[in-house]
């Protein structure tokens, strides 16, 4: 079989595997869109000090995982992250002062789902776990995130979003597919992949479930 013809065939097994993810991320996209159909409460400045947080977390996530990754395509691909996650905590940053929040107060905290995925140590499970699914669930609940914006005419925070932070989640999530096709060449390798997807949207589930019953909606943005 040629070269083509194998990357063709990973590439079927990564859109089965895209389409897969989608069916287990409705759950998390629908309660949103629910919260968001309910008029979901939240002050702005509360619901993106939650953005802050998963920005950080997942930028030094991404940069830890550097070191031990050998690939140098998916360590650049980390180092991107990294350094785009970075910055959209900037862009968040900015706009919660100029919205009256002290930035300097911030404290970062920790959550089951950042726990699992330092845990992950093989390639094709970073790549799974940390592009693929983390910056597509990212993607998804910034579009309901978004709406709520819109609705309280909150303009400039949907400009951010739409102009400079969700063009970059769907880029990390398109890189992951593309590395996914590279790295998870084996039966053995594509079933990690799919494990690794399910367990995470599992524990993303669960994680935003729990914020969702604090916060009294579900409509509150990603990383």
């Amino acid at each position: 079989m040629s070269r083509a013809a194998c990357y063709a065939g990973r590439m079927a097994f990564v859109e089965q595997l895209e389409a897969w993810k989608s069916e287990r991320l409705a759950p998390i996209l629908g309660a949103g869109r629910m919260s968001l159909a309910d008029g979901a409460p939240g002050e702005a400045t509360q619901l993106l000090q939650i953005a802050l947080a998963n920005e950080i977390n997942v930028s030094e996530l991404a940069a830890g995982w550097m070191p031990s990754t050998r690939e140098l395509d998916v360590k650049l691909a980390f180092a991107r992250q990294a350094g785009d996650e970075a910055g959209h905590f900037q862009l968040v940053a900015d706009r919660l002062t100029a919205l009256g929040f002290d930035v300097a107060s911030f404290a970062q905290a920790d959550n089951p789902l950042f726990q699992y995925l330092r845990g992950l140590t093989t390639t094709v499970e970073r790549i799974a776990a940390g592009l693929f699914t983390l910056e597509s669930i990212a993607y998804g609940v910034n579009e309901n995130f978004m709406a709520l914006c819109a609705q309280r005419g909150d303009d400039e925070t949907v400009r951010i979003y739409r102009a400079y932070i969700q063009p970059d989640e769907q880029a990390h999530q398109q890189l992951g597919q593309r590395l996914l096709a590279s790295y998870a060449i084996t039966p053995e390798l594509q079933l990690l992949a799919r494990d690794t997807v399910g367990r995470l949207l599992e524990i993303a589930g669960t994680t935003r479930a729990a914020a969702a019953a604090r916060l009294g909606t579900a409509c509150f943005p990603g990383c």
